[in-house]
C-alpha cells in the first residue's frame, strides 16, 4: 500500500487536471478571438494582439520535444496578453503540401492527402495535449481546396499585374494594355496595337507580367524529379530537401518577377522589428551593389561583330582586364565563336579539340554536371577559348574571350572582364592558361601574395593613376558614359523566383494554354482548380541518376484533366492545363491573412478584419509603421526563403489595394533549438540514446561501447524525446515549465530529461502551498500579510510582468520559484490568500492547467484565461532600507544596512562603527570617508 498522500500533485493527477481543462476550453471557446465583421464577428476592443508561429509541416514522425519550444513560447506570450485584457488572435494551421508525402505516395500508392491528413491528426493531438491556447475555428491547411482557391486567386492577381518602374509599384496589366492601345506606350517594333494579332498582343503583355514563362537555366534535381529555386539549393550545391545533386538545365518554367521589388525589399527592412542577423541575410541575398556596365566590342576575321556587356563593381580596374570569360550557357557564345582556331593559339586554350565548336560543346556538357557551388569554389580553374577576341575600351587592347564554369549565367550579365591582378579566381585562371597579369591597385608595402584585393592608389591605369579606389570609380564611370562605352548602374544578386515544380502534390496553376501555347488566366469563377486523381504519383519518365533526363510531371498522366474544353469568352474551345504545380512556399506566403478570416467565401480576407488585425498602427507608433503580425516566431532557417517570398507577395497585394500594410510581419523573433546527446558506435552507426548507460565515465549500448556527441535532436541521430513521453511521466505543465526555464528563448539549449524533475518539484511545492495533500482541501489563510512577504510578492508581480512582455520566461520562472520558496518557509500553516491568488495568476501563462485548477479551487467560477493579471502596488516596490558595502582602501571589508532616508553623516557613522571596519581603523583617523548615495561607502586610511 502506497504511503503517497492521496492528493499529491503527481503525473496522474496532472494528466486528469489537464484533460479536464482542455475540454473546458474547447467547450467554452475560451480562446476565440472576435473579428469586427463576418462569421467570427463579436465585440472587439481596440487593443488587439496577433501572435503567429511559423507554419509547421505535419511530419509523419510527429513532434519531438524540440518542436514545441517556439509554440509554447508564443502560447505563454499570448496567454499573458490575453490576461491583461487584450483581444489575442493565436492559432495554428498546416503547410501541408510537400515532397515527403508525395515521395511516400510514390513508394506505397497511398494518396498524399490521406498521409497528410493522418499526420495532421497526430500533430493536433500532440499540441492539444501540451495545452496550446489556440482559436481552433481559424485552423487552415494549404491542401484544402477552399484555401488554395485563394492561393490561386493571388497568383492571378500577380499574373495580371506589371511593375511600373516610374510609379514604383505594381499595376493591373489591363492598364498597360490601355497604354499600348492609346499609343501612350509604343510597341517594341513601333506597330500600332490594333495591327498586332491576338497572339502578338499576349506575347507582348507576357513580357511585362509579374508572373511570366521563361526559357532559362534552372536548378534540375533528377533525384527529386523536379526543379527547385536558388534559395532551395544548399551551400554544398545540393537540394535542401533530400540532399540530392543539383544540375543546371534550360527549361520553360513559371517565374515571379521578385527582382522588380529588390530596392523595396532591402530598404523596408529598416522599418521592421527583426533580428539584425535576419535583416543582414536578406540584404546579402538580394545583394545590391553599385558599379558599371561596360561594353566590349568583338568581331574581326570570321567572327561576327557583337558587344559583350559586363557588370563590374570595380570599373576602376578596367586597365587590368587581360581576358574575358562568358558563362558556358551565355547566348553570345555561339554567336561570337570562331569557325577555326587562330594559327597561334596556345594549346592550353583548346582542350585538345579540333575546333572551337567541339571544345565548347564538350565543355558545356561537363559544366552541366556540376553544381553552382562546385563551379564557384573549385580552385582548379578550367575553360576553353572561343576563338574570339574583344577590345578593352579604355586602351584598345585585344583580349581573348573564354568560357569557364566559374562564371554563372544567373549572376550579373553572365560575362566578366577578368582582372587577375585584383581577383584571386581570375589570377588562378590566368596562371593555368598563361594569361598576362596587370596590377591596377598598388599593393601595400610588404605584400607578396597573388591577387591584391586591398585599398591603394591606382597604377598602370592611365588617367586614373594615383587616384584612390572611390575617386577612380567615379572618374572611370564618367569617362565610360562620355565615350559611350558603358554607364554607372546598380546590380543585384537576387534572381527571379522559379515558381514551377514537376510534382503532383501542390497547388495547380489557374492557367490554361490555347492552341498557340499562349497562357490564359482561368476566370475567378472557376476557382479552385482542384488536383485530379491519378494512379501513379511518380514522374511519367525520368531517371534520378541522369542529369539529361527531361522532367515529366505526374499530372501529365491525367489526360482527361489536362485537355479540357472551356468557354473563356470566345465560345467552347479546347485548352491544355499546366501540368506543373506551385512550390510548397506558395501557401505559406499569405497564411496570416487567412487566419484573420478563414470562413469568408467572398474574399481572401475581409478588408475590415484585415485592417483590424494587420493594418498599420496609428501614427503615434511611427509614421512608417508597416503593419503586419505583431509577433512572428520561428527558426532563423527561414530568413531568406519563406520570409522574402512572403514580403514580396504582401507588397504586390498592397500595391493592388488588397491589403492595408506593405509588410506581413511587423516583429520577428527567432527561437533557439533544443539539442541533445547522441551516441554512435565505432562504425558511426547511431544507437537509441535512451538505451545508453554510463559506466566508469564511458558509454555503453548493451555491451558495446559507444561514443557521445552533441547535436540537434532528430530521428537520424536516434536521440528523440517526445512530448507525449514527458506528459506521461511528468504532465504537460511540468514539460511546459521546463522548456521555458531552460534558458533564454532565443538561445539553443541542451535537453536533459533528468532535469525535468526539478520543474515538477516546484509545481508540487506550489500545489502544497495551496492544497492539503492529505485532504485535498484548500489551505490558504486570511488576515494581514507580513510586510516582507508583501514586498517580495509585488516585486515578483512587477518582474514577471516585464519578463513575460519581453519573452524572458526563464527569469519569470526563477522569480516564481523564489516567491514560492519564501511562502513555504515563512507561511508553513498555509499560504495567505492574497499571495496564493497572485501566485496562481502569475504562473498561469506558463502552466495554465494547474493554474486553472487552483484558481477554481480557490473559489472562482470563471476561467482565469482572460485575467485578471496581478498589478504591482508601487508602495511595496520602494525600498525602506539600503545595503551599503564598505570599501577600505579599495577592498570591501563589511556591509551595513541603513534607512533609505538616512543622511550622509548617519551613513558614515554607521559604516565606521561596523565591527570589521572599526578593527581596521583602530585609533587612527581616516583620511577620507566618501558616501556614494545608494551604492557604497569608501574609507581611505
Amino acid at each position: 500500500m502506497s504511503d503517497e498522500p492521496a492528493h499529491r500533485y503527481t503525473a496522474a493527477l496532472a494528466g486528469d487536471i489537464e484533460s479536464r481543462w482542455q475540454d473546458h476550453w474547447d467547450e467554452h471557446g475560451t480562446f476565440h478571438a472576435p473579428n469586427p465583421v463576418g462569421a467570427l464577428a463579436g465585440p472587439v476592443p481596440a487593443d488587439k494582439l496577433f501572435v503567429q508561429d511559423m507554419f509547421p509541416y505535419p511530419s509523419g514522425s510527429g513532434l519531438h520535444v524540440g518542436h514545441p519550444l517556439g509554440f509554447i513560447g508564443t502560447d505563454v506570450f499570448a496567454r499573458y496578453h490575453r490576461m491583461t485584457g487584450r483581444n489575442v488572435l493565436h492559432t495554428m494551421g498546416f503547410d501541408a503540401f510537400g515532397l515527403p508525402a508525395e515521395q511516400y505516395a510514390v513508394q506505397t500508392g497511398q494518396h498524399p492527402r490521406k498521409t497528410t491528413e493522418d499526420n495532421i491528426e497526430t500533430y493536433l493531438r500532440q499540441i492539444r495535449r501540451i495545452g496550446l491556447g489556440h482559436d481552433t475555428r481559424r485552423r487552415i491547411s494549404t491542401i484544402d481546396p477552399d484555401y488554395y482557391r485563394w492561393t490561386q486567386w493571388i497568383f492571378l492577381q500577380i499574373f495580371n499585374s506589371f511593375y511600373d518602374a516610374e510609379a514604383g509599384r505594381a499595376r493591373p496589366i489591363a492598364e498597360l494594355a490601355a497604354q499600348f492601345v492609346t499609343g501612350e506606350r509604343a510597341t517594341p517594333d513601333g506597330r500600332p496595337w490594333a495591327e498586332l494579332s491576338h497572339a502578338e498582343r499576349q506575347a507582348l503583355l507576357n513580357e511585362h507580367r509579374l508572373v511570366y514563362l521563361s526559357d532559362a537555366p534552372v536548378n534540375w534535381v533528377p533525384g527529386l524529379g523536379t526543379v527547385i529555386s536558388n534559395e532551395e539549393v544548399t551551400a554544398d550545391g545540393r537540394s535542401e530537401r533530400g540532399d540530392f545533386p543539383v544540375f543546371r538545365k534550360n527549361l520553360r518554367q513559371w517565374m515571379m518577377r521578385i527582382t522588380a521589388y529588390s530596392d523595396r525589399l532591402i530598404d523596408d527592412l529598416d522599418r521592421l522589428d527583426w533580428p539584425e542577423k535576419v535583416k543582414s541575410m536578406q540584404r546579402n541575398w538580394i545583394g545590391r551593389s553599385h558599379g558599371a556596365r561596360v561594353r566590349f566590342a568583338t568581331g574581326g576575321g570570321d567572327v561576327p561583330s557583337s558587344d559583350i556587356e559586363v557588370f563590374t563593381t570595380r570599373p576602376d580596374t578596367l586597365f587590368g582586364a587581360t581576358y574575358m570569360v562568358l558563362a558556358p550557357e551565355h547566348p553570345l557564345v555561339d554567336a561570337i565563336a570562331a569557325a577555326a582556331w587562330p594559327s597561334d593559339v596556345d594549346s592550353r586554350w583548346t582542350a585538345g579539340a579540333a575546333t572551337p565548336a567541339e571544345a565548347i560543346a564538350e565543355y558545356r556538357r561537363a559544366a552541366s554536371m556540376k553544381s553552382e557551388l562546385d563551379r564557384q569554389e573549385n580552385r582548379e580553374k578550367t575553360g576553353v577559348f572561343t576563338g574570339a577576341y574583344a577590345v578593352n575600351p579604355v586602351n584598345d587592347a585585344r583580349i581573348p574571350v573564354f568560357i569557364a564554369d566559374y562564371v554563372l549565367m544567373g549572376y550579373g550579365t553572365g560575362a566578366i572582364m577578368a582582372v587577375p591582378g585584383q581577383d584571386q579566381r581570375d589570377w588562378d585562371f590566368a596562371t593555368a592558361f598563361g594569361l598576362p597579369v596587370v596590377r591596377t591597385v598598388q599593393p601595400s608595402d610588404g605584400f607578396d601574395g597573388e591577387a591584391f584585393t586591398g585599398d591603394g592608389p591606382a597604377v598602370n591605369s592611365g588617367f586614373l593613376d594615383g587616384l584612390d579606389i572611390a575617386e577612380a570609380k567615379k572618374t572611370i564611370i564618367a569617362w565610360l558614359e562620355e565615350h559611350g562605352h558603358g554607364r554607372g548602374t546598380v546590380q543585384y544578386k537576387l534572381r527571379d523566383w522559379l515558381f514551377s515544380r514537376q510534382r503532383y502534390w501542390g497547388e495547380p496553376f489557374p492557367i490554361v494554354y490555347d492552341e498557340h501555347g499562349t497562357p490564359v488566366a482561368v476566370p475567378e469563377s472557376m476557382l479552385p482548380i482542384e488536383l485530379p486523381e491519378v494512379d501513379d504519383y511518380s514522374p511519367a519518365t525520368y531517371d534520378p541518376q541522369d542529369a539529361d533526363t527531361e522532367p515529366s510531371p505526374p499530372l501529365s498522366k491525367a489526360a482527361d484533366w489536362v485537355n479540357v474544353e472551356l468557354d473563356l469568352g470566345e465560345g467552347p474551345k479546347t485548352y491544355r492545363r499546366d501540368t506543373n504545380t506551385m512550390p510548397n512556399w506558395a501557401g505559406s506566403c499569405w497564411y496570416q491573412l487567412r487566419y484573420v478570416d478563414p470562413e469568408d467565401a467572398e474574399h481572401f480576407c475581409a478588408p475590415e478584419n484585415e485592417r483590424y488585425w494587420l493594418g498599420p498602427r496609428p501614427k503615434e507608433h511611427g509614421a512608417t509603421d508597416p503593419g503586419g503580425v505583431d509577433l512572428y516566431v520561428g527558426g532563423v532557417e527561414h530568413a531568406v526563403l519563406h520570409l522574402l517570398y512572403s514580403r514580396f507577395w504582401q507588397k504586390v497585394l498592397f500595391d493592388l489595394g488588397h491589403v492595408s500594410g506593405d509588410e506581413p510581419y511587423r516583429r520577428l523573433f527567432n527561437q533557439g533549438y533544443i539539442q541533445a546527446f547522441a551516441y554512435a558506435d565505432a562504425r558511426r552507426v547511431y544507437v537509441p540514446a535512451h538505451e545508453v548507460v554510463e559506466r566508469d565515465g564511458k558509454y555503453f549500448h548493451g555491451d558495446t561501447e559507444v561514443f557521445q556527441e552533441y547535436g540537434k535532436m532528430g530521428k537520424s541521430l536516434k536521440n528523440v524525446v517526445t512530448p507525449d513521453e514527458m506528459c506521461d511521466v511528468y504532465g504537460a505543465d511540468t514539460f511546459r515549465l521546463y522548456e521555458m526555464s531552460m534558458g533564454p528563448m532565443d538561445v539553443s539549449r541542451p535537453w536533459a530529461t533528468k532535469d525535468v524533475v526539478g520543474a515538477q518539484r516546484f509545481l508540487q511545492r506550489l500545489w502544497r502551498a495551496v492544497i492539503d495533500e492529505e485532504s485535498g482541501e484548500v489551505r490558504v489563510t486570511g488576515g494581514e500579510v507580513a510586510e516582507p512577504t508583501l514586498r517580495l510578492l509585488h516585486k515578483t508581480i512587477a518582474g514577471v510582468h516585464e519578463d513575460y512582455a519581453n519573452l524572458r520566461y526563464n527569469t519569470a520562472g526563477a522569480k516564481l520559484i523564489e516567491l514560492t520558496n519564501h511562502v513555504t518557509k515563512h507561511h508553513p500553516d498555509g499560504c495567505p490568500r492574497e499571495v496564493a491568488e497572485a501566485l496562481v495568476l502569475l504562473l498561469a501563462p506558463m502552466c495554465p492547467h494547474i493554474a486553472e485548477e487552483l484558481w477554481s479551487r480557490l473559489g472562482h467560477s470563471e476561467s482565469l484565461a482572460h485575467g485578471p493579471f496581478p498589478v504591482a502596488d508601487e508602495r511595496y516596490l520602494v525600498e525602506d532600507t539600503v545595503e551599503y558595502p564598505i570599501q577600505v582602501n579599495g577592498k570591501v571589508r563589511g556591509r551595513v544596512t541603513v534607512s533609505a532616508s538616512a543622511q550622509q553623516d548617519e551613513i558614515k557613522a554607521v559604516a565606521l562603527a561596523e565591527e570589521k571596519v572599526a578593527a581596521l581603523i583602530g585609533d587612527t583617523t581616516p583620511k577620507k570617508v566618501i558616501v556614494v548615495p545608494g551604492r557604497l561607502v569608501n574609507v581611505v586610511l
